[in-house]
């Protein structure tokens, strides 16, 4: 019998986590095995409905009613993921530790506020890996130029996606034995092997 892992992909923006997550989509769906895909801000109706609250260009949150809008997003999709956990595979795209890299690493809000209010909407719901891309901010540029349309936190300065992805650094050093980090500045077919061989281990 299969595990049933909560896996998610974090990384800045361009470095890829979309990708990957659509790759292990995929992956499982040839291989016939059930899962779930979610993506923070977003995932269920009213989740989406303050998703585009937080990334459309034309609001300015405060760094705090941005972070309680994340949290607010979170919050509307415990209750879906918690009737799967353990049932299913789920994979989301972005979750905790995003909040913790941009909210505290990056706006320097108290990081014992974001786990406390963390704590509360999550309970006993647990992450079991994490896939961290990182890129350079070349790269990232580039890609985001491919983009059709970028959203509010596609245009930061390059100091505060250094300051948010050494804050990801940070908490893959305290997490080692459940974290993967893998260099989406690297070739896509020499990650897809180590994405792909650390899903089949997980999900054995």
């Amino acid at each position: 019998m299969s595990k049933k892992p909560v896996i998610v992909f974090e990384g800045i923006e361009g470095s890829g986590k979309t990708f990957y997550i659509n790759l292990i989509s995929n992956y499982l769906k040839k291989k016939r095995i059930s899962y779930i895909k979610f993506r923070e801000p977003g995932g269920s109706k009213n989740s989406e409905k303050i998703r585009n609250l937080i990334l459309s260009n034309k609001n300015n949150f405060n760094k705090n009613t941005d972070l309680l809008l994340y949290l607010a997003s979170r919050s509307e999709n415990i209750d879906f993921l918690k009737k799967n956990y353990k049932k299913k595979i789920i994979l989301i795209d972005r979750f905790i530790d995003s909040t913790i890299a941009y909210q505290h690493y990056g706006f320097g809000i108290d990081l014992s506020l974001i786990k406390k209010i963390n704590k509360h909407i999550l309970k006993n719901f647990e992450i079991d890996f994490t896939f961290l891309n990182i890129v350079n901010y070349k790269n990232m540029k580039f890609r985001l130029k491919k983009r059709c349309k970028l959203n509010r936190y596609d245009k930061f300065e390059k100091k505060f996606y250094s300051k948010v992805q050494n804050g990801f650094l940070k908490l893959a050093a305290q997490k080692k034995k459940s974290y993967e980090i893998i260099n989406s500045n690297l070739k896509i077919e020499h990650n897809k092997e180590i994405v792909i061989k650390k899903i089949e281990k997980l999900i054995r």
